[in-house]
C-alpha cells in the first residue's frame, strides 16, 4: 500500500465523528458516512454532531457522504459502527481492494463469538485488516487533548502506515501485530467496566473497585493468551490503559450503566433513556461463552453477565468472595 492520503469513516457517532476530525487534523482527505440520512443532513448543514459530539466543529473539508460506497473510495476506511451492527452494514458490500479496513468498534459478536476483526475477515475476506483501540474518550480527543491509541495488524507495515496517517501533535498512535489481543482488550474491558460501576453504585468502596479492576485484567490476559494473542498486550493501551480510563470515570457509558445497576435500577429502564451504546451489555455473555470455549476461568465477567440477565447483585458478589483461595499468579498466568 502506498501513502495513506484518503480516509473514509463509517459511522457518525461520537467516536466516528472524532476520528474524522482527527484524520482531517492529520492532513488527510476525509469522507464521513452517517447511518441515518437525517443525521447526515444535519452534519452537512451545521458542521457539528449535535447529538453525539456537541461543541466540536467539523472542518468544511470533511465531506459528508450520502452513501456508504462514497466513503469506501479511500486508502483506509475507519469502521466506527456499533459492534453488533458491523455484519449487517458491511456484508455484501463491494469492498475496494485498495482500501484497508480499520475496525474501531469494541465488542464480541453475540451469536458467533467472533471479535470484530474476525467478523470483518469473514464478510470481507479480501480486505487488508487492522484494529484501532485504546483509552480514548471521544470528547477529549475531539477537543485536542493528549491521548494515545494502538493500531494492530498482522501486516505490521500497514499498522505503521496507519499510525503515521493518523498521528497529530496531540494523538500518538502505536503499532502492534497482535490483532487478537487488541480486539479482545477493547471488548472485555467494557464488561469489566460495568462490573466496576456496579461496585461504585453499590457503595462497596475504592478498595473493591481496585481489586475487581486488577483481577479483571488477569481474566483478560488469560483469555487473550488462550485465543492466540499475547498476554503483554492485555497490559497495554487496549487492555489496562482502556480499562483504567473506562472503569474509573463517570464519563464512561459502561461504568455509568454499572453504577445505575448497582443502585437498583433495571437494565431496560437504563437503556431506554440512552442515545449511545454501552457495548459491554452485548459483549458480556459472548465473552463468557468465548472463555468457556477456550476453557478459561473468568468469574468476574460471569458475574457481570449474570447480573445483566437479571441475576441478584449481592448474590453474585457473595459468590465471587466465596471462591476458593489461590495464589495470585498461577502457573501459566
Amino acid at each position: 500500500m502506498s501513502r495513506i492520503r484518503r480516509i473514509g469513516v463509517l459511522g457518525a457517532g461520537a467516536w466516528g465523528t472524532t476520528l474524522a476530525v482527527v484524520a482531517q487534523r492529520a492532513g488527510r482527505d476525509v469522507v464521513l458516512w452517517a447511518r441515518r440520512s437525517l443525521q447526515a443532513a444535519t452534519l452537512f448543514a451545521r458542521r457539528e454532531n449535535l447529538l453525539h459530539l456537541p461543541g466540536v466543529s467539523l472542518d468544511t473539508s470533511i465531506r459528508i457522504a450520502g452513501t456508504i460506497e462514497a466513503a469506501l473510495e479511500a486508502d483506509a476506511v475507519l469502521v466506527a459502527l456499533p459492534a453488533q451492527y458491523l455484519r449487517e452494514h458491511l456484508a455484501g458490500l463491494a469492498w475496494p481492494a485498495s482500501a484497508a479496513a480499520v475496525i474501531c468498534a469494541k465488542g464480541i459478536e453475540r451469536h458467533s463469538l467472533k471479535s470484530m476483526p474476525e467478523v470483518m475477515a469473514e464478510i470481507q475476506p479480501g480486505a487488508d485488516l487492522a484494529m484501532l483501540s485504546g483509552p480514548t474518550f471521544a470528547g477529549e480527543v475531539a477537543r485536542g487533548l493528549p491521548a494515545a491509541i494502538v493500531i494492530a495488524s498482522a501486516d505490521i507495515a500497514l499498522a505503521e502506515r496507519l499510525a503515521g496517517a493518523l498521528a497529530t501533535r496531540e494523538l500518538r498512535p502505536y503499532a502492534s501485530d497482535d490483532v487478537t489481543g487488541v480486539a479482545l482488550g477493547g471488548a472485555v474491558k467494557n464488561v469489566l467496566a460495568i462490573g466496576c460501576g456496579i461496585v461504585v453504585g453499590r457503595g462497596l468502596g475504592e478498595n473493591a473497585r481496585a481489586a475487581l479492576l486488577t483481577r479483571g485484567l488477569a481474566e483478560l490476559a488469560r483469555l487473550v493468551a488462550a485465543a492466540g494473542g499475547r498476554r503483554e498486550t492485555a497490559m497495554g493501551l487496549s487492555g489496562a490503559g482502556d480499562l483504567i480510563l473506562t472503569a474509573t470515570s463517570a464519563q464512561s457509558r459502561n461504568t455509568s450503566l454499572g453504577v445505575a445497576l448497582g443502585r437498583g435500577r433495571a437494565l431496560e429502564e437504563i437503556l431506554a433513556e440512552r442515545q449511545s451504546v454501552a457495548e459491554g451489555v452485548d459483549s458480556a455473555a459472548a465473552a463468557v461463552a468465548l472463555a468457556r470455549r477456550h476453557k478459561v476461568e473468568m468469574p468476574i465477567c460471569e458475574a457481570v453477565a449474570a447480573i445483566l440477565t437479571g441475576g441478584d447483585i449481592d448474590g453474585e458478589l457473595r459468590r465471587l468472595l466465596a471462591r476458593p483461595l489461590k495464589r495470585e499468579i498461577e502457573a501459566g498466568d
